[in-house]
């Protein structure tokens, strides 16, 4: 889910103060200053004593965080992020059914490390939805499989202005009888929230 601090930021030797947050692949920085670096043109990231020190473009930047979470933030901005196939648990092992039309790259390729399935003998649901009702119809014709214990990826746009946002899915979801375990950026456009079987309903 990333990682935040409230923090001083100096930047070219200008002091300011900032919400720094780590939301892979970018590092973004609100308040006095507001950026999002990319990890990619960041250079030089390192833990120096308590600052996270870095430069973008040719400017140099530290953020005051503390000696340990300096230590973290240049890990995981250094970490190769994993691929979206591992993240959504696909490999050549998987079995996948697709519900909607899958119309971004980056999930089509992920996709196509599993084998494909119409419904029967899947391990795993992936459903592309943009709307209330596409989403209402995906847990529909999915519900056999989740009430027996196959995960369910829903897909949908990220950000504002949308037909559908987190908190509609996540409630659709509820109301189908599963719940949310996992949220995973798709792309720049896409995102997706993972659903399995409750455990218990009567205690939720």
């Amino acid at each position: 889910m990333g990682r935040e601090a409230n923090c001083l930021c100096e930047w070219n030797g200008e002091m300011v103060r900032v919400k720094a947050l780590v939301e892979p692949p970018e590092l973004i920085l609100r308040g006095e200053i507001r950026r999002r670096l990319p990890f990619s043109e960041m250079s030089q990231v390192r833990a120096d004593g308590a600052a996270l020190r870095f430069k973008f473009g040719g400017d140099a930047v530290a953020l005051k965080l503390g000696a340990p979470t300096a230590e973290k933030w240049a890990k995981a901005i250094l970490t190769p992020p994993p691929s979206l196939a591992k993240k959504l648990g696909v490999s050549a092992e998987s079995t996948a059914w697709v519900i909607g039309t899958i119309d971004d790259p980056a999930l089509g390729t992920a996709l196509g490390e599993a084998r494909t399935a119409s419904r029967k003998g899947a391990d795993l649901i992936v459903a592309r939805v943009n709307t209330a009702a596409e989403l209402a119809r995906a847990f529909k014709a999915a519900a056999m499989e989740t009430s027996a214990g196959v995960p369910i990826w829903i897909v949908y746009r990220k950000g504002a202005g949308h037909a559908i946002g987190e908190a509609d899915v996540r409630s659709a979801g509820i109301a189908a009888g599963i719940v949310d375990v996992k949220v995973a950026s798709v792309s720049p456009q896409l995102t997706a929230l993972k659903f399995v079987r409750r455990r218990n309903p009567k205690t939720l």
